[in-house]
């Protein structure tokens, strides 16, 4: 599975149930989102790329195949009721990540219970589905998507443009620093070269010194 286009959007789609499985995939895939499914919220996170401490039985289905971490996962749809880690938890462990806590979470559910809608919006899912899912329902996921993709666009410009302004900063600072070793290369400079006309000069009044002191013995015949 390859990393989606622009224009298509990548679904995780997390239940136990194989038939519920299968049909939301097929939802999905007839709305042309690209999809991955799995069976439990700890496999979602694996996909993810968040590991729980708890060792996955090895002989249970895993994951839909040609699966791969580095895909960007656009929005996550999970059951509410799964073994082990509800989705529920799944959703709370998502928001907590600081690398997924953007990522578009909807949970279904067959029971129809006011509270636990309740809950699950309020820890930030975006939508919550009564099962079984329609493609009426598929079609609410897309403007969930889109925002955040705006948002993720709107965040990789200002990154950009806040590592662009530390770049300039710094490139300011060191021209500044340049201005500053250029004079006193230049005085250093001075420097040295009056201490070699002082010793230039030294050597020449003692050459004439001695020469002063020789002529008196010289003859001429």
């Amino acid at each position: 599975m390859g990393v989606a286009a622009d224009t298509q959007f990548h679904v995780l789609a997390v239940d136990d149930s194989i038939i519920d499985r299968k049909l939301i995939e097929r939802l999905l895939k007839n709305s042309s989102y690209q999809v991955t499914t799995v069976d439990s919220g700890s496999k979602a996170l694996e996909f993810l790329g968040l590991h729980e401490d708890n060792e996955i039985n090895s002989n249970q289905p895993s994951v839909s195949p040609n699966i791969n971490q580095e895909v960007e996962v656009n929005l996550i749809i999970t059951d509410y009721c799964m073994p082990g880690m509800t989705g529920y938890d799944l959703l709370k462990k998502v928001k907590k990540s600081s690398s997924l806590k953007n990522i578009p979470v909807v949970i279904m559910s067959s029971e129809n219970v006011p509270s636990r809608i309740s809950r699950c919006l309020e820890e930030g899912a975006e939508e919550f589905f009564l099962k079984p899912v329609r493609l009426s329902d598929v079609s609410k996921l897309k403007p969930h998507m889109m925002k955040t993709k705006i948002k993720d666009t709107h965040l990789h410009q200002q990154q950009l443009q806040e590592h662009n302004q530390e770049h300039h900063k710094q490139d300011q600072e060191h021209g500044e620093l340049n201005v500053l070793e250029i004079p006193e290369a230049e005085s250093q400079q001075q420097s040295n070269g009056s201490k070699r006309k002082s010793m230039e000069e030294e050597t020449i009044t003692k050459q004439n010194k001695t020469q002063i002191q020789w002529w008196p013995y010289c003859r001429f015949d």
